[in-house]
C-alpha cells in the first residue's frame, strides 16, 4: 500500500495543472492516468505512419488569458506559442465571400468593408456591447466564483458588462446576433464556434453568451504551441515532476475509498491501494460519484442520487486527420482582399459555416442519427506555420485536420462501416480547388465511438460545464462550481466544472486554490 499527500485522477491538462500547483505547494502528489500517455484531448499523438496530430483543435485562446503559463514557468519546460493573426477565417456555405477576423477590431472592420460592407456598423455595435462581457468572463474564470470574489471583480470594473451579461444569458444566440447582423455569413460563424460546439441549437434559450465567440478573439490572442497542442500538457507534466510529483500511466481506477464521511484513497483495478486525505477527480463527474465512490457516505447519498438520476449525453463531434501533398485553397477566398488586409489564408483555422436555419436543421438531424449533407467544419493545416509538424519522406507532406459537427454517437447504420468520413472529405473538396481530395495520402477519422473507447468518454461525450456564470455564482451544484463535494477531501476539476471546456486550465488552477486555501 502506498501513501500520498494528494491523488489526482486523470492526466488531462486540468488534472495536471491542479496537480502541479499542489506539488509546488509541498504536497506529495500522484497523478493517475488510465491511458499510456497524459494530455487527454489536449494531447498531440503519433498517427498515420509518421504524422503528429492533435486530438482536438490546436488553437489555444482562453488558456493564454490565465496566469498559469507564468505561475508554473511553463516556458522553462519548452512551451512556446506561435501567434495566429488573423485569428480565424470564415467561409460561409451560402457562397458569399470569405472574411477574416483579426485580433485588432479595426483590421476586422476593414476586411468586412471589402467583403460584407453592410455589416460593418453592426459589427462595431457588437464589439462595443460584447467586449466588456468577454473581458468580465475571462476575469471571473480565474477565480472561484463565490459572491465575494465576483463582487470584488465587478466593483473593480464598475460593473461594466454586467447588464449585457445578464440579458444575453437568458436569450438564444440567434436572437442576440440578430440584434447586430443581417447577413448569414456574419451571424453563422459565431454560432459554429459558440453553441454548436456545446452541441446546442442556435435557437436554444440560454445560449446567448455563445455570441461572445468573436469578442473573445478581440480580448484574447489565438496561439498554437510549437510541436502541437500536446506541448502544453507535456510542459505541465515536466513542471509537476520537477516539483516532486509522480505520474502513473496505465493506472485505471476501480474505486474511490471512503472512511466515514471523508475520502481515504483510491483502489486501482489491479487491487493496489493508494491512501490519501485528498483525492481530486479530473474525470467525468457521474462516473466519479456514481461508479467509483464506495462505500457511499451517508452525507453523500443525496449528491450521488442526484447524479445517478441525471441523463447521459451523447458525443456529437468528429475529427479527420490527414497527410496531404497539396495545400487547399478556398474558392471563396479572394486573394486580392486577403493581400490588402494582410491575411494569410493558410495560417488560421477556417470555419465553414452553414446558415442559421441549416445549423438548427443539422441539430434536429443528429437526433435521428444522421449528419447534415453540408455540415459545419473547422479546418486547419497546422504544419504551415509549424514546420516541426511536417511529415518527412517521399510519402509525407502537411498535416491537415477537419473537425465536423454534428455527428451523432448513435449514427444510423453504425460507425464501423460508415462512409461518412469520406463524404466529409468530398464535401470539403467541393470548397477548394478541383482535384484536391486526390492529394490526401492517408487519413484517420476520430468519431464519437472512438472517443469513447480510446479516451474514456462515456458515449463519446466530452463533459462540459454548461451552467453559465449565473449558475456558477449561485454555487449550484457545489461540486461543479466550488470544486468541493459532500465527501470531505474529495474534489472535482476538469471541463465538467466551472468555467468549462476548451484548453483553458482555469478549473485545475481554481480547484488547487480551493484545496490549498481550505
Amino acid at each position: 500500500m502506498m501513501e500520498a499527500g494528494a491523488i489526482v485522477i486523470g492526466g488531462g491538462h486540468n488534472g495536471l495543472i491542479c496537480a502541479a500547483y499542489l506539488a509546488q505547494a509541498g504536497l506529495s502528489t500522484v497523478v493517475l492516468e488510465a491511458r499510456s500517455t497524459v494530455g487527454g484531448c489536449a494531447s498531440t499523438v503519433d498517427a498515420l505512419d509518421g504524422a503528429r496530430v492533435n486530438i482536438c483543435n490546436c488553437d489555444h485562446v482562453v488558456f493564454r488569458s490565465t496566469p498559469i503559463l507564468d505561475e508554473l514557468d511553463l516556458g522553462a519546460h519548452g512551451l512556446r506559442y506561435l501567434d495566429i493573426d488573423p485569428a480565424v477565417i470564415h467561409v460561409p456555405l451560402d457562397g458569399s465571400p470569405a472574411w477574416p477576423l483579426f485580433h485588432d477590431v479595426d483590421r476586422t472592420l476593414e476586411a468586412l468593408r471589402l467583403t460584407h460592407p453592410t455589416e460593418v456598423d453592426g459589427y462595431r455595435r457588437y464589439v462595443d456591447a460584447a467586449r466588456p462581457v468577454a473581458e468580465l468572463l475571462l476575469e471571473l474564470a480565474n477565480v472561484v466564483p463565490t459572491a465575494t470574489t465576483v463582487a470584488r471583480r465587478l466593483l473593480a470594473r464598475r460593473a461594466r458588462g454586467t447588464t449585457t451579461l445578464l440579458r444575453w444569458s437568458r436569450m438564444s444566440v440567434a436572437d442576440v446576433l440578430a440584434q447586430f447582423f443581417t447577413h448569414e455569413a456574419v451571424k453563422s460563424p459565431a454560432i459554429v464556434t459558440g453553441p454548436a460546439v456545446w452541441g446546442a441549437s442556435p435557437h436554444t434559450p440560454g445560449t446567448g453568451l455563445g455570441a461572445l465567440s468573436y469578442a473573445m478573439k478581440h480580448v484574447g490572442r489565438v496561439g498554437r504551441p510549437v510541436g502541437g497542442s500536446g506541448a502544453l500538457p507535456d510542459a505541465v507534466r515536466a513542471a509537476f515532476e520537477l516539483a516532486g510529483g509522480t505520474v502513473r500511466t496505465g493506472a485505471r481506477v476501480a474505486k474511490i475509498l471512503c472512511d466515514g464521511d471523508r475520502v481515504r484513497g483510491v483502489e486501482l483495478i489491479d487491487g493496489s491501494v493508494i491512501e490519501s486525505p485528498i483525492v481530486v477527480s479530473a474525470c467525468d463527474p457521474r462516473q466519479t460519484l456514481v461508479s467509483w465512490l464506495t462505500p457511499v457516505p451517508t452525507v453523500a447519498s443525496a449528491m450521488v442520487a442526484r447524479w445517478q438520476a441525471q441523463p447521459r449525453h451523447d458525443g456529437y463531434e468528429s475529427k479527420i486527420d490527414a497527410v496531404i501533398s497539396e495545400l487547399p485553397f478556398y474558392r471563396q477566398v479572394d486573394s486580392k482582399v486577403m493581400a490588402r488586409v494582410g491575411a494569410d489564408p493558410m495560417a488560421a483555422t477556417t470555419i465553414v459555416a452553414p446558415t442559421v436555419a441549416d445549423i438548427h436543421a443539422a441539430h434536429q438531424l443528429m437526433a435521428e442519427g444522421r449528419v447534415a449533407s453540408r455540415p459545419m467544419m473547422f479546418t486547419n493545416v497546422a504544419s504551415v506555420l509549424d514546420p516541426t509538424l511536417l511529415v518527412p519522406g517521399a510519402d509525407g507532406g502537411h498535416v491537415f485536420s477537419l473537425e465536423v459537427l454534428f455527428t451523432p454517437y448513435e449514427l444510423a447504420g453504425g460507425w464501423a462501416t460508415s462512409r461518412e468520413p469520406e463524404r466529409w472529405l468530398s464535401a470539403f473538396g467541393d470548397l477548394v480547388q478541383r482535384g484536391w481530395v486526390d492529394s490526401v495520402r492517408r487519413f484517420r477519422a476520430m468519431t464519437p465511438d472512438r472517443y469513447e473507447s480510446e479516451f474514456n468518454m462515456p458515449r463519446g461525450h466530452a463533459t462540459s460545464y454548461g451552467g453559465g456564470p449565473l449558475a456558477a455564482l449561485r454555487g449550484k451544484p457545489s461540486e461543479l462550481t466550488r470544486y468541493t463535494t459532500a465527501v470531505k477531501g474529495l474534489y472535482l476539476t476538469g471541463a465538467a466544472t466551472y468555467p468549462g471546456a476548451g484548453v483553458w486550465g482555469a478549473s485545475g488552477r481554481n480547484c488547487a486554490n480551493v484545496i490549498l486555501n481550505g
